[in-house]
């Protein structure tokens, strides 16, 4: 792990002035600590704001940009305005961050773009990463050869508890089954679920869907083992009734499954 971080050192010291993507998980948080403390002030970290990110995690990219001394921007992303996103494809992620970059590339002027994706990150459908190719975006952590675990292994030794734990947390859109439109509303309602369950249950793994037969809630084991299933899913199926929707039921937890691939040789 040692190595593997030096090398990550070299790599962002070598890059020089830098613009880095943060979403506000653990990936991008970490690359930004790690960023600010080669670079100096000059890496700029942007974090972007739309209805699909979440309120928790831009508090939390603000706190740290404070208590750390960050050069940072607050910025609109834009995917909203794009109707090829709205229409939610099986490729939706491409068009997110092709708007994501394109607004970066407008403020980091000669700045490399640099993204928190890690060595997992290759192992998915990652049409964003198209996107991230298409606007010369680098990624550290792969070119260091560093796994999410390794990542968070740094983040611990950095000191920085309060993210090294932090579950993973795609954006909003993600939990939205492909082929329904993704619109301000189901991102809200989805919001407003996870975040009473993680009131509930703490920090753990779990998942609002919003998919054709109703609201689904995914729980992993790590929620499974926290509370009575029956007190869950009588509070999701409250909200579900007060919002006027279905309630699909609580299920195992499977990542990406919102995300529906055509049958092979359809578009």
């Amino acid at each position: 792990m040692t190595d593997k971080a030096t090398q990550l050192g070299a790599i962002l010291a070598a890059v020089g002035p830098a613009a880095i993507a943060v979403s506000g998980g653990v990936d991008s948080m970490t690359l930004a600590h790690l960023a600010h403390q080669v670079l100096g002030p000059a890496a700029l970290m942007l974090h972007a704001v739309s209805p699909a990110v979440p309120a928790a995690a831009s508090a939390r990219v603000r706190a740290h940009g404070r208590a750390h001394s960050w050069q940072l921007q607050v910025i609109e992303a834009g995917e909203f305005a794009d109707e090829d996103y709205l229409k939610n494809p099986v490729n939706r992620c491409y068009f997110c961050k092709n708007n994501l970059y394109d607004r970066i590339s407008q403020i980091a002027g000669e700045r490399i773009i640099l993204s928190g994706a890690n060595l997992d990150d290759l192992g998915d459908y990652r049409p964003g990463l198209t996107a991230a190719d298409e606007h010369q975006v680098r990624h550290p952590y792969i070119e260091a050869g560093i796994s999410k675990a390794e990542l968070r292994a740094i983040a611990r030794a950095l000191g920085l508890d309060d993210i090294a734990e932090l579950p993973a947390q795609p954006c909003l859109a993600s939990r939205v089954e492909t082929g329904i439109a993704i619109s301000s509303d189901d991102l809200n309602f989805i919001e407003m679920v996870e975040g009473q369950l993680q009131a509930l249950l703490g920090p753990v793994t779990l998942r609002c869907r919003i998919t054709k037969s109703g609201v689904r809630v995914e729980l992993a084991a790590d929620a499974r083992r926290v509370a009575a299933m029956a007190e869950v899913a009588a509070l999701v199926d409250g909200l579900c009734r007060d919002a006027g929707r279905i309630f699909g039921g609580l299920h195992d937890y499977r990542r990406g499954s919102a995300f529906i691939q055509p049958p092979a040789g359809q578009v």
